[in-house]
């Protein structure tokens, strides 16, 4: 039987064809490569496979120049031999069909390609009895991109796949800065695991990391095995060097545990357990660091973050932290935002959410870290706390019932403790059209308390409660500016609250505190966060807030608000560090946001005491940002007796691939740095590389920590050096760790 040779012939063989497992087995090489160096991926519940028809169920269709099948059923192809199954091509100048061995041999110009993979080689054989092998071959990989090379590539019959001496890299071709070397690599299809051996990673020529055996995953599965390590060094603790390892444990749990070395301390070890299933998450981390040689003691840290969804009861949430001592962040935290901390949250909470109400049932507790704290101005435990919030629509009446409740027992070493129970059920009557709101409202509060270990001549249960009528109104006018393509808005809004003065002196301050003064505090109707007082207020808060609105995309370019209260009694109500001054008005409050427009952002803000004539807060940023990734930010922040601080912050890109990252944080009050780092970075097309600074506050006495750090990236395998979230870039303002910059 002969087949006349022509491009237009085509024979239909229905066996399935070498190129899918080549396609599929050379694609999960290169995930393994992703998986086993980077950081371990989020854990996922085991699903069933889909069920889809594969490329290598689909018959073949062979043409060529010239053909020719023999009486046993061999065939001969001569001159651009082209194989075509689905979306996968085999082509070359040759091949031959061996009917009694079910095999292919093809040579010359050998290339296969799909959308996820293309290879090139000189010769190779398929048989779907004997299995594969191609000779000398390159591979590319266009979606990643990656490319490399095998001396020999074969796959068995069960889909096995074998690489000889491979070599592996991102860089595009005719440029290898960095390499990974194997001698062999196989790959197991059905288990999704692999191992090399003789691996090496050359960086511009120079050998970087080599191992004469590794294990890693081929597909989406992910893999027990020790991960990039990670340097880094600072003056308290000298140098730094720790080796990931990471678990496997199940598709839907993991851990990684991970050895450190400081040299000024000793040997500590990191943990972190994730776990995922149909109704919980949550994840378990922590260090131990025995024998602290600097500190002379046992050093821990523990955190627990949890969620179990319970349906229509709700949810359990739990987030726990506990550290050995109070010197912990300022020992290991990078920068001043770590040092910072003065307390850590333990919470246990039980969440439902029904139609128009939420309720809470928690546990909540504090471990204090700033020494500085005494026992007296701790915060107070909850145990427990009950709260139930709702607000209703009654039918057919246009008026909504609303009610804030909560039930707690504040538990305390030093100090009054005791129950407190907070009661305030509100009516309003919501009238709004396209222009205007108006919402009158009456309700009242009651607390009571359970207390013990007051002080003498003090009731063990007193009580008070207080009406309160509101009345809030505004409105909403706009025109259209068509020349620009904008809507300008100007919104008047009007808020009188009235509620009369209650004694309360003895009462006690379990968490009621004044809040910053500023647009949402204006129009709250009380003057408190918190439950502890009952603020007495007769006052009318006046704002009128301006924007400007791209009438195309709707987003928001300029807002400023303007606005005060006038009080027509002075407050009574006080707490003891409240300086009450008798004031008939407040202070100003304005602010300016101004969103890129001519590659600026402004965001201002002001608080006016006018009977100083003085500012007693203030915050000005103002940011530059004439290309996507360049921006330069200045800012000031100022509290009257707290806080002065400037802030100057840039990455700029000095040349195509350089940039420059720095930060500095100047306290005027203190009269020095508190948060200083520089670095340079420079970026080819295949690798980065980071050298970095910094020096900042390490503890609340004003002592400073100075720490140096060394970032190599490997695009498309890993970083080695410091890890990347010791990257301070995060403190640039608009800088985002996850896309680099954020708008």
């Amino acid at each position: 039987m002969t087949i006349s040779g022509t491009r237009a012939s085509r024979l239909a063989i229905c066996p399935a064809l070498y190129c899918g497992l080549l396609a599929g087995l050379a694609a999960g090489s290169a995930s393994a490569a992703d998986q086993a160096c980077g950081p371990a991926p989020e854990p996922t519940l085991p699903t069933a496979a889909p069920v889809a028809v594969a490329d290598g169920d689909l018959p073949l269709e062979i043409t060529s120049d010239g053909a020719a099948v023999d009486v046993e059923g061999n065939a001969s192809l001569l001159g651009h031999v082209e194989i075509r199954q689905g979306n996968r091509t085999l082509s070359a100048q040759n091949a031959t069909y061996d009917r009694a061995r079910r095999a292919f041999k093809v040579d010359g110009e050998v290339e296969y390609r799909d959308p996820d993979l293309r290879v090139f080689a000189e010769s190779g054989t398929w048989s779907d009895t004997e299995g594969s092998r191609f000779e000398r071959t390159e591979f590319e990989l266009p979606t990643r991109p990656a490319r490399g090379e095998a001396r020999e590539l074969g796959v068995n019959t069960e889909g096995d796949l074998e690489l000889q001496r491979v070599r592996f890299t991102t860089c595009p071709l005719g440029n290898d800065d960095w390499l990974l070397r194997a001698g062999e690599i196989t790959i197991d299809r059905d288990r999704e695991q692999g191992t090399a051996r003789e691996v090496r990673l050359d960086f511009l020529g120079l050998p970087l990391l080599y191992t004469p055996w590794l294990s890693f995953p081929a597909g989406a599965s992910r893999k027990t095995g020790f991960l990039f390590p990670t340097v880094g060094t600072s003056s308290s603790n000298g140098i730094e060097f720790s080796a990931p390892y990471y678990l496997n444990l199940a598709p839907n749990y993991d851990a990684t545990l991970e050895p450190i070395v400081f040299t000024n301390r000793g040997l500590a070890l990191d943990g972190s357990f994730r776990y995922l299933s149909p109704s919980s998450s949550g994840r378990l981390q922590g260090r131990i660091l025995p024998s602290d040689r600097r500190y002379d003691d046992d050093r821990g840290y523990l955190k627990l973050t949890h969620e179990t969804r319970l349906g229509s009861f709700g949810r359990l949430v739990a987030n726990l932290e506990q550290a050995s001592d109070r010197q912990y962040f300022e020992d290991f935290a990078k920068g001043a935002e770590g040092t910072s901390i003065t307390h850590l949250e333990r919470r246990l909470a039980w969440e439902v959410l029904g139609n128009g109400w939420r309720g809470v049932a928690a546990i909540q507790n504090f471990q204090t870290i700033d020494q500085f704290i005494g026992p007296d101005q701790r915060p107070y435990s909850r145990l427990p706390q009950l709260a139930l919030t709702g607000q209703w629509s009654l039918p057919a009446t246009g008026l909504r019932l609303g009610l804030t409740a909560e039930a707690a027992w504040f538990e305390r070493d030093v100090g009054v403790r005791g129950a407190r129970l907070d009661l305030a059920p509100r009516l309003s009557w919501p009238m709004r059209t396209a222009g205007t709101f108006l919402e009158p409202a009456i309700g009242y509060r009651q607390l009571a308390y359970a207390l013990q270990d007051t002080p003498p001549g003090d009731r063990d249960s007193p009580s008070v409660g207080a009406p309160t009528f509101t009345l809030d109104g505004g409105l909403i006018l706009d025109r259209r500016l068509e020349e620009r393509g904008m809507l300008q808005t100007l919104e008047p809004q009007l808020l009188y609250v009235w509620t009369p003065f209650r004694e309360q002196a003895g009462l006690p301050i379990f968490d009621t505190a004044l809040p910053t003064f500023d647009r949402y505090r204006l129009f709250n109707p009380s003057r408190f966060v918190g439950g502890d007082r009952i603020a007495d207020v007769h006052r009318l808060a006046i704002g009128l807030t301006s924007r400007l609105l791209d009438t195309g995309s709707g987003r928001q370019l300029l807002s400023a608000t303007l606005g005060q209260e006038f009080n027509f009694e002075t407050p009574r109500v006080a707490l003891p560090s409240e300086d009450s001054r008798g004031d008939r008005s407040s202070d100003l409050v304005a602010e300016l946001s101004v969103s890129a427009y001519r590659q600026w952002s402004v965001d201002l803000g002001l608080q006016w005491d006018p009977e100083a004539s003085t500012s007693v807060l203030t915050r000005a940023f103002v940011q530059y940002r004439p290309a996507p990734a360049t921006l330069v930010n200045l800012g000031y922040r100022y509290r009257a007796g707290e806080v002065e601080q400037w802030e100057f912050s840039t990455r700029w890109q000095l040349a195509r691939n350089w940039q420059v990252f720095a930060r500095h944080v100047y306290s005027s009050r203190e009269e020095q740095a508190i948060d200083t780092f520089a670095g340079l970075e420079y970026e080819a097309c295949c690798w980065k590389l980071r050298v970095f600074g910094g020096r900042y506050v390490s503890n609340r006495t004003g002592e400073q920590d100075t720490s140096i750090s060394i970032q190599l990236e490997l695009k498309g395998l890993s970083s080695v050096g410091s890890g990347g979230e010791a990257f301070p870039g995060r403190g640039i303002r608009g800088y985002s760790r996850r896309i680099g910059f954020e708008p």
